[in-house]
């Protein structure tokens, strides 16, 4: 029977657990998010691995995420930036689990220069992962953006993270889409694509104004007004929050920097889109790579 470790990103949704076994993954399962499981977090773990658990204990186990929030299972402190590889790994949250070594990675934490706090938590460990998989990305200047429900804008150098901001674009979509009258409430995956499309190009070009207040309501007028679709609306309201997410982050973190996108592919091409739309060059990571990567997993 074959020795294994398990590492882990366990996030507010969703539970990713990887079985390595002499360098490689060899399985995976999968299970709620901290959002779901609480406090209760040991027991959905326990129940997760149970099938690789008849195989005997895991020599190691190391997760990241939300699972080392206040509302985890450990809470696990934050790192300050700025903030290397080693530094981060120093500070995590070191326990047994059945006799097993269970770490916990730390978040990270930062205050811009106005005095605003900002924290990230299982993000730290796909950046990091980043640098792992490109050694490029460990030497000089970068701008490494994760899209997603809060969107991390972080500026590298040298190996360190420097700082970073969030963006909370993703939750407000959500918000616009679900509980406004500007748009109707339709899935991204039931909108027709071309309709969706068209708007997502329109929405980009107002971006490039930087009005997003001014610019919201069109999503409804044009529906009333000139004979847009509610897929179109879905569509201009995604390209000019994420347009003008990328006009003001940017701006504020490192205007000449091209972007290293880490993430959903699908996330991925639309924050591309967004980008080359503005004339900025971006790259795209995979986001799960990245992290098995940052717990200490490089694919062979």
């Amino acid at each position: 029977m074959s020795e294994y470790a398990v590492i882990g990103d366990w996030g507010t949704s969703n539970l990713r657990l990887f079985r390595v076994e002499a360098g490689r993954i060899v399985a995976r399962r999968d299970g709620p998010g901290i959002g779901v499981v609480g406090r209760e977090a040991e027991a959905a773990f326990a129940e997760t691995i149970a099938p690789w658990l008849e195989d005997g204990l895991p020599t190691s186990i190391r997760l990241c995420g939300m699972v080392g929030a206040r509302d985890g299972w450990v809470e696990a402190p934050y790192a300050d930036c700025p903030a290397a590889p080693d530094s981060w790994a120093e500070v995590a949250v070191r326990f047994d689990w059945r006799g097993v070594p269970l770490a916990i990675m730390a978040g990270l934490a930062c205050t811009d220069a106005d005095g605003i706090a900002d924290v990230m938590r299982g993000e730290e460990a796909q950046i990091f992962g980043a640098m792992a998989l490109d050694p490029r990305l460990a030497t000089g200047r970068h701008l490494i953006v994760l899209p997603g429900t809060h969107s991390k804008w972080t500026l590298v150098e040298d190996g360190r993270v420097i700082r970073f901001r969030t963006v909370p674009t993703g939750e407000l979509f959500a918000l616009l889409r679900d509980r406004s009258t500007l748009s109707p409430n339709i899935a991204a995956a039931d909108a027709d694509p071309a309709e969706e499309a068209a708007g997502f190009a329109e929405g980009l070009e107002r971006a490039g104004a930087g009005r997003l207040l001014a610019s919201l309501f069109a999503a409804r007028a044009m529906r009333l007004r000139a004979g847009r679709s509610a897929d179109w609306a879905l569509g201009y309201l995604s390209g000019l929050v994420i347009g003008c997410e990328i006009a003001e982050a940017r701006a504020a973190l490192a205007g000449d920097t091209g972007v290293v996108l880490i993430g959903d592919a699908r996330l991925s091409d639309r924050y591309a889109r967004a980008l080359d739309a503005q004339g900025i060059a971006s790259q795209s990571l995979d986001g799960d790579a990245c992290a098995r990567a940052g717990l200490g997993f490089l694919e062979n």
